[in-house]
């Protein structure tokens, strides 16, 4: 087994990664950062997020470096039976296999769920797709945006301006992975239990909904779709962006508490009590009004010396900046969030333990490496993993275009 963070909350786990491109290789980076031996299966043309640049770094997209490190990869035909024996061969010492095949395809090839749940009873499948198998849209391929376009998301974000818009990120995509993530986990406290693995599934389709909150539970209440508010909260305010001197910011308030608060500190008191503005129901039917008061507040503050007083005083505002701000803030510096290898560069695992830390032993792994490596693990000899090579099962170095 490769060099494996022995102090991760999860070290010791074997995870067999069969995804491609966002959501699995995002849930198996978390696992891997925490002590997980990840071997990353990919097909002889590679994950294809490896092209999807630029920029790049020796031919792999920073795309796929942002999401593969602490992994190791090795190339398996596995649309060939040669493939498949490989694969079942690793599955022999895997605690979690992780796949998002179009449904129905493992079965195609006779190693679906049902074979693998009576040929591996410990092991945690865990597959994510883009609507799951059954349903109207059972086995059609799932991306992002067209998840956002679908459940709403799309249609909550933007303003009467420039119509529904697409989430900067892909928040389904990477949701979608941290749900995989809870899943496994789960199912490995439950397995400690009963002695028995499970399949679990994550769909893109289910996971945009679930994050639609609170559009679904407004909807669920008063039968009304949400309006195209921009960056305002349809519940809150003010919960939104204003112009200050030389920028942006954002401020958030929760309750009439800090309403009263933020308008103390801001030197206008007196609007905290003004009936038209106390309770956050009228500050939510006199939003205009409100941003009157506060732009005229604003106008003539700075950005970042006005949010870093609000913050000391307990009050949620923050500057409005693009990510290379953000990077080389002093708040980013002071908590590690920017973690180096070698050439590598990346953000750190967000979960933070005492005692187990995460870590980063391995950079993002080149097509196939080191696949000789891997396959003597699993109890290849050097002239097998030759003739597995010859014969076009185990592909690597070169990428089959």
């Amino acid at each position: 087994m490769a060099e494996q963070n022995s102090t991760g909350a999860i070290s010791g786990l074997r995870v067999i990664d069969l995804s491609r491109v966002l959501g699995g290789p995002y849930c198996t980076q978390i696992l891997a950062d925490h002590g997980a031996d990840v071997v990353k299966v990919e097909p002889p043309a590679g994950d294809e997020t490896r092209d999807w640049g630029p920029p790049f770094h020796d031919d792999d997209a920073a795309y796929f470096i942002g999401t593969n490190r602490n992994k190791r990869s090795v190339s398996l035909d596995l649309s060939v039976e040669g493939g498949r024996k490989v694969l079942m061969k690793m599955l022999e010492t895997a605690d979690v296999l992780i796949e998002n095949f179009k449904p129905g395809t493992l079965d195609k090839w006779g190693i679906g769920n049902d074979f693998i749940r009576g040929k591996f009873p410990k092991l945690i499948h865990c597959r994510i797709s883009g609507f799951g198998a059954d349903g109207p849209h059972g086995g059609h391929p799932g991306y992002d945006a067209i998840i956002q376009s679908m459940v709403g998301l799309m249609a909550a974000t933007g303003s009467p301006q420039s119509g529904p818009t697409r989430i900067g990120v892909a928040l389904v995509d990477m949701s979608t992975g941290l749900y995989a993530t809870v899943g496994i986990l789960m199912a490995l406290a439950e397995r400690a239990k009963s002695g028995k693995g499970q399949f679990v599934e994550t769909t893109l389709f289910e996971t945009g909904l679930a994050i639609m909150h609170p559009h679904t539970a407004n909807f669920f209440m008063h039968g009304k779709p949400p309006a195209l508010t921009g960056n305002e909260h349809p519940n809150l305010y003010p919960y939104a962006v204003f112009p200050a001197r030389d920028g942006d910011v954002f401020m958030g308030v929760g309750n009439d508490g800090t309403f009263r608060k933020l308008m103390k500190e801001l030197g206008k008191p007196e609007l905290g009590a003004d009936p038209r503005f106390a309770r956050n129901r009228d500050r939510v039917i006199n939003r205009d009004e409100l941003r009157v008061e506060l732009e005229t507040i604003l106008k003539d503050q700075d950005s970042e010396p006005l949010c870093r007083r609000l913050l000391a005083a307990g009050l949620p505002a923050g500057p409005v900046q693009a990510v290379d701000k953000v990077l080389e803030s002093e708040h980013v510096k002071h908590r590690g969030d920017i973690i180096e290898k070698d050439w590598y560069k990346g953000v750190a695992s967000p979960i933070r333990f005492d005692r187990t830390k995460a870590s980063l032993l391995h950079v993002p792994p080149r097509f196939g490496e080191p696949s000789d490596t891997i396959l003597s693990e699993f109890g290849y000899s050097a002239k097998e993993i030759a003739e597995l090579r010859a014969s076009g099962i185990v592909a690597g170095p070169d990428r089959k275009r």
